[in-house]
């Protein structure tokens, strides 16, 4: 994502919703939660919902076609399908999900356990991995279902647990997150402060640098992602058309 003019130093892909059934009947994605980055949905076609644990408790949010959420580094969501839901989602942060700032929500003794919760949650070689990415997704949502129901009790205990634990499990990584948020989004904001003291300035030379950017998709079979199936967009800026 390094050298992207794309808006707002945001990756960008298409989401196909799991519509396999977890245990408790309901179609849809692992729940998860980001601790920097804030992710957006732009549903383009079906229907169903999004199921959120935040500050505010327990939620669900009806989603059609055309429809735009968006939610805050540590809102745990659930993306659940309802009939072909299909979103493009917009992430902050571009690279940061890629770099460990999500966490899914398995049981609590799973999370508290670097090993095991990077053992629950690989999807593997190539072979099998869709019963795994369901085998995780059903882990995910039993942990879920368990802050779902202390939260709509009145406890919070869990759901402050998870999160302690949660940034127990990325914290080495994350020392790494400053420069990837330096070098993309804080890296493009810094360039359009520049051109707007240019513009008062009366000076309007990178006007000549403007170009057109066109992504493509990525390649080959769609990937499984923690929601669903998943092609992600590359927006570097390619060499024939600088930005």
């Amino acid at each position: 994502m390094s050298g992207s003019s794309f808006p707002g130093g945001t990756s960008l892909s298409h989401l196909d919703i799991y519509g396999d059934e977890a245990p408790d009947g309901v179609c849809g994605g692992s729940p998860h939660m980001h601790l920097v980055s804030t992710e957006a949905y732009v549903v383009v076609s079906g229907r169903g919902a999004l199921q959120t644990i935040d500050g505010a408790g327990f939620r669900e949010t009806e989603l059609e076609a055309g429809d735009v959420v968006w939610f805050t580094p540590g809102t745990i969501h659930r993306a659940v399908n309802r009939g072909d839901l299909k979103v493009v989602v917009l992430m902050s942060d571009a690279g940061l999900p890629e770099a460990g700032d999500a966490v899914m929500t398995f049981p609590a003794d799973v999370v508290a356990d670097p090993g095991s919760y990077a053992e629950a949650a690989s999807l593997g070689d190539a072979d099998g991995r869709a019963a795994r990415a369901s085998a995780r997704r059903d882990l995910a949502v039993a942990g879920f279902e368990a802050l779902r129901d202390a939260v709509v009790a009145g406890d919070r205990g869990p759901l402050e647990e998870f999160h302690r634990a949660a940034g127990a499990l990325v914290r080495e990584r994350a020392a790494a997150w400053g420069d990837i948020v330096r070098e993309r989004p804080l890296a493009q904001a810094e360039r359009s402060l520049t051109l707007s003291d240019a513009v008062a300035r009366g000076d309007v030379a990178h006007l000549s640098d403007a170009r057109v950017q066109q992504a493509a998709p990525a390649a080959g079979e769609r990937a499984f992602g923690m929601c669903g199936r998943l092609r992600a967009y590359d927006v570097t800026d390619s060499e024939e058309n600088p930005a």
